[in-house]
């Protein structure tokens, strides 16, 4: 009697749930806020047709269709439709007709051994079907058995969002270990911190910087305890902020005209790279168009711990654009002006030396280096074009070179999936091209192209990353008027991070939130709120005083008044009066002021007054020169 009344209740309760008479609010769900931030599809569609060669592999773009989802569907993400027959949905062409029979018929039928394999139930309906196998299936299944195989790499680039807020090209870009915290930085002098925990779905940042003043940003490094990072401008001096984006330091600049760059105390001109110690949170890297690299202690300010000058061909300042650590720290690579790449090994009474030096590595600025996690493994990536494989046990050419890949930014970047087994890059747009920018994805163990992934058809890509917690791809994009962060995601592969934000409503404004302005009747009536008063009129007034401003008298046009003569050929009256009683006649204007001059000459010689007499006797006699009209006349 009690089992019979609690399945009353149960199903009383499942009729009526506990928020009956509540009104509940309206929640959008998962797979419809997902949908909106998937990428094109007519991109994805594009991406999807087979290849014409077997040579050629498809996009990864295509990792967006259902039948891929839900066979990487995990136990923590069921599948929702775990009806295999669902899957049909992705053939090509009209639906088959419904076998309810089928079901029952082959439940009736007794298998002996183990399950056949999954894709031999599809294969026994293509034999039951009647008449001519559809059209193009067989290159179908081709193009599905290339796209498995591709597959194999998990790339998740089915959804995307873009961080904005940066008037210009992001060209700095770190995310936290953890990666709940992104920091951008770009050429508008700016740098954007966001936070996926706090974020909604408006994707707007917490808190912005200007660390220098007219500097555009190249380079920011996670400390390896994300409580600090480092931030490299276009000036000499990198600075320290903690994880909320206050300042803790900056480090000294040197002085310029210090000829040998090991006896200043910082870098002279502006850096190019920088990059914190993996494993030591009190150890950084820099470097600079000066030629040199330094290591700074973030407890000491004022001095660099060890500076390093590159090998040379000839003497001079070649500026380093680029540097990096190892996975370990044990090692250091830079990327020199003159296109070589020079290697250092961490130890004992190590100096400037190299241990690798190749020469002539690139032809054109290098703008990113990356070391493989097992340290056998350098890419470089560089503006002339290309990205190179090199092998650090031997050297003296690289293993692949990947042609193609247009760069016109000094921080485009090169970085390597979680596993290693990929290694992405951007590329930057040109003039005549139509492809825009993309993230390429290259195989580290068959050193070939995988796949290429539009992120925008107007921008240059310029910084990568995949995050190996988040399972998620960055890339900064922009150019003289945007720039943002696309940030590439699968809801089925990824975790957290763009999950977390998308998924977030913005608050709705309620009543509370409209505040209004109180009417003020009587402002400025405390002498604590006054306004200081305008001295604007003031002035104004003082300059239309003639006294005040001493302003200098006008020549008077007309008749005059308070003493002065009008307009009547002089300034004073008794001037007047001489001049048209004839006394004073001014002949001056109609003479040349030469025979002025020479008539008083024969007086001046027989009359010598002054300094003249006591030169009489030694004093040559004075040649005039004769007119300048004449000699024009001549």
């Amino acid at each position: 009697m009690a089992d019979d009344a609690a399945e009353i209740y149960d199903g009383a309760r499942a009729e009526f749930p506990l928020t009956f008479g509540k009104q509940s609010k309206s929640q959008t769900p998962l797979e419809a806020i997902h949908n909106t931030t998937r990428r094109n599809q007519n991109l994805q569609q594009q991406q999807r047709q087979p290849p014409p060669s077997s040579a050629d592999l498809p996009s990864l773009s295509s990792s967006s269709s259902k039948t891929w989802l839900n066979s990487l569907r995990t136990a923590k993400t069921p599948n929702p439709n775990p009806n295999p027959s669902d899957s049909d949905a992705t053939l090509i062409g009209p639906p088959r007709p419904p076998q309810p029979d089928s079901a029952s018929d082959d439940d009736g039928d007794a298998l002996i051994g183990p399950p056949p394999p999954p894709g031999s139930a599809e294969s026994d309906d293509d034999g039951e079907m009647i008449g001519p196998p559809a059209p193009g299936r067989s290159n179908r299944d081709d193009w599905d058995s290339d796209a498995e195989e591709e597959n194999k790499y998990r790339i998740p680039v089915s959804n995307e969002i873009v961080l904005k807020g940066h008037t210009k090209v992001v060209s700095a870009l770190a995310i936290d270990h953890t990666g709940s915290r992104v920091i951008s930085g770009s050429y508008d002098y700016s740098v954007r911190m966001y936070d996926f925990q706090g974020m909604n779905a408006k994707l707007q940042s917490f808190r912005q910087l200007e660390p220098s003043e007219g500097h555009q940003v190249r380079t920011i490094s996670w400390s390896p305890t994300g409580d600090r990072f480092l931030c490299v401008t276009g000036s000499a001096q990198a600075k320290i902020y903690d994880r909320d984006g206050l300042t803790l330091g900056e480090f000294v600049k040197g002085d310029m005209y210090i000829r040998d760059l090991k006896n200043t105390k910082g870098h002279i001109t502006g850096l190019t790279c920088g990059q914190w110690h993996p494993r030591k949170k009190d150890e950084i890297l820099t470097s600079s168009e000066d030629g040199s690299l330094r290591i700074w202690d973030v407890n000491n300010f004022n001095t660099q711990k060890q500076v390093i000058k590159p090998k040379l061909a000839r003497p001079g300042r070649v500026p380093v654009t680029t540097c990096t650590w190892d996975h370990e720290g044990q090692r250091i690579a830079g990327g020199i002006g003159d296109g070589s790449i020079q290697v250092w090994n961490i130890k004992p009474g190590w100096g400037s030396r190299p241990d690798i030096h190749v020469q002539e590595a690139h032809s054109d600025d290098i703008t990113g280096l990356k070391f493989s996690r097992d340290g056998r493994i350098l890419l470089s990536r560089s503006c002339d074009g290309t990205l190179k494989v090199w092998d650090l046990r031997q050297m003296k050419d690289p293993l692949k070179v990947f042609q193609d890949l247009p760069n016109n930014y000094a921080q485009t970047n090169v970085a390597f999936s979680p596993d290693e087994q990929l290694f992405l890059t951007g590329t930057s747009i040109e003039r005549e091209s139509t492809t825009g920018g993309l993230l390429c994805f290259f195989d580290r163990a068959k050193l070939e192209l995988v796949s290429k992934v539009g992120i925008s058809a107007t921008c240059s890509v310029v910084q990568c990353a995949w995050h190996p917690k988040l399972n998620q791809i960055f890339a900064t994009s922009g150019d003289k008027s945007q720039g943002g962060t696309h940030v590439l995601y699968d809801p089925t592969l990824s975790e957290r991070g763009a999950l977390v934000c998308v998924a977030r409503a913005p608050r709705k404004k309620s009543v509370d939130d409209f505040v209004a302005n109180p009417v003020i009747h009587n402002p400025h009536a405390l002498p604590l709120f006054r306004d200081q008063p305008s001295r604007k009129r003031e002035r104004e007034k003082t300059l239309k005083d003639p006294v005040k401003s001493h302003k200098p008298d006008l020549p008077m046009t007309g008749p005059g008044f308070g003493g002065r003569v009008g307009a009547s050929k002089g300034s004073l009256l008794t001037q007047y009066l001489m001049k048209q009683g004839g006394m004073i006649k001014e002949t001056w204007m109609d003479e040349d002021p030469r025979e002025a001059i020479l008539k008083y000459a024969d007086v001046a010689a027989k009359d010598p007054k002054y300094i003249a007499p006591a030169y009489a006797e030694t004093q040559p006699e004075t040649v005039f020169a004769k007119s300048d009209s004449e000699d024009e006349e001549k």
